[in-house]
């Protein structure tokens, strides 16, 4: 797998300078996680871990969307919008 490339990934989505735990962070994070994972299992089409995995992260970013979806509006047509992604 490649090395993760997490500090450039979620710049875009911070909040302030030292911000690393608002859910657009987080979702932009899972969001590149998940990209590397997928780019694993057409490699690896029986890792089930991986898979298992992969399934996981999908659950948790969805759930951090609908979160933001309720709170901040805005904010989630933005990042929807950047990532391609939808609730």
């Amino acid at each position: 797998m490649p090395v993760k490339k997490t500090k450039k990934a979620n710049d875009p989505f911070k909040r302030h300078e030292t911000d690393t735990w608002s859910p657009e962070v987080q979702i932009g994070l899972l969001s590149d996680e998940i990209k590397q994972l997928q780019e694993h299992l057409v490699a690896h089409k029986k890792d089930y871990d991986a898979k298992r995995s992969l399934l996981k992260k999908v659950a948790r970013r969805r759930t951090f969307l609908r979160y933001l979806k309720s709170t901040k509006l805005s904010a989630y047509n933005q990042i929807s919008k950047k990532l391609n992604v939808k609730v």
